[in-house]
C-alpha cells in the first residue's frame, strides 16, 4: 500500500508537468499564455502563485507496541506554477505534528505496563506537489518529498524509551474544490516513513485540507 501511494504520489507529480509541453510553440516561453482552463482560470499559464495550507485529521499508527489514532495537524507553504490549462507543479515546505500515541500492549506482554505513558512525532517536510482540475473546481492532487523527523517511543524489546530523528520519505494524495482563485478545501490521505534502529514510528493521515492562494 504504501509504494503504491507513493508512486500514485509521484506519478501524479510527474503528470502534472506533460502539459506544459504541449504549449502552442508559436508562442514565446519567456511569456504567459492567454488565461484560461480548470486551474486558476483568471491567470495565464507560465504565471503562478505563493500558498499556505493547512491539514487537520487523524493520524494511524500500527508499529511495534503501538496502535493508536491521534490527531494531528500540518502547516504547509509554496509556490505553485500554473504549467498548463488545467494543471499546477508546485514546491512546498512544511511542519506536521503526527500526534501523541499510546502503547498497545508493551514487550511482548511481559509484566512491564506503559500503556498510560504518551508517545510523538513530529517533523519537517520539503518536496514537489501538483494538482490537475479535472471539472471546473474540482481537482486532484498528489505530493511526494523528504521528511525530516524527530520521534520517542519504544521498542517490543526493551523498556528503555528511545529518542530518534531520522531524513526520510512522505507521499500523499488528495481531492478537493476550488471555491474561487484564492481558496480551496479538500480531504488528504498521507503516509509518513519514520523507521531507524528497528523501531517504526511511521504513520498514514487521513486529513481535510485548505489552502489559500495570494
Amino acid at each position: 500500500m504504501k509504494k503504491t501511494l507513493l508512486a500514485l504520489a509521484i506519478t501524479s507529480a510527474s503528470l502534472c508537468a506533460l502539459p506544459a509541453l504541449a504549449q502552442d510553440d508559436s508562442v514565446s516561453s519567456s511569456t504567459p499564455t492567454s488565461a484560461n482552463g480548470n486551474y486558476q482560470p483568471n491567470q495565464a499559464v507560465g504565471s503562478g502563485n505563493w500558498f499556505i495550507g493547512a491539514n487537520v485529521g487523524q493520524a494511524h499508527v500500527a508499529q511495534g507496541p503501538y496502535n493508536d489514532h491521534p490527531t494531528t495537524y500540518a502547516l504547509t507553504g509554496g509556490y505553485r506554477w500554473k504549467v498548463g490549462q488545467d494543471v499546477g507543479l508546485g514546491v512546498d515546505i512544511g511542519y506536521n505534528d503526527l500526534g501523541n500515541f499510546r502503547l498497545k500492549n508493551a514487550f511482548n506482554s511481559d509484566n512491564v505496563n506503559l500503556t498510560g505513558r504518551r508517545n510523538a512525532l513530529r517533523g519537517w517536510t520539503a518536496g514537489v506537489n501538483g494538482r490537475i482540475n479535472v471539472w471546473q473546481g474540482l481537482y486532484v492532487s498528489g505530493r511526494t518529498g523528504v521528511y525530516g523527523w524527530k520521534g520517542h517511543g519504544y521498542n517490543n524489546q526493551d523498556v528503555n524509551r528511545h529518542s530518534l530523528d531520522k531524513v526520510d520519505y512522505y507521499a500523499g494524495a488528495g481531492v478537493g474544490y476550488d471555491f474561487n482563485n484564492n481558496f480551496s478545501l479538500g480531504l488528504a490521505y498521507d503516509y509518513y516513513h519514520a523507521k531507524k534502529h528497528g523501531i517504526s514510528f511511521s504513520s498514514d493521515t487521513a486529513t481535510v485540507s485548505a489552502e489559500y492562494r495570494f
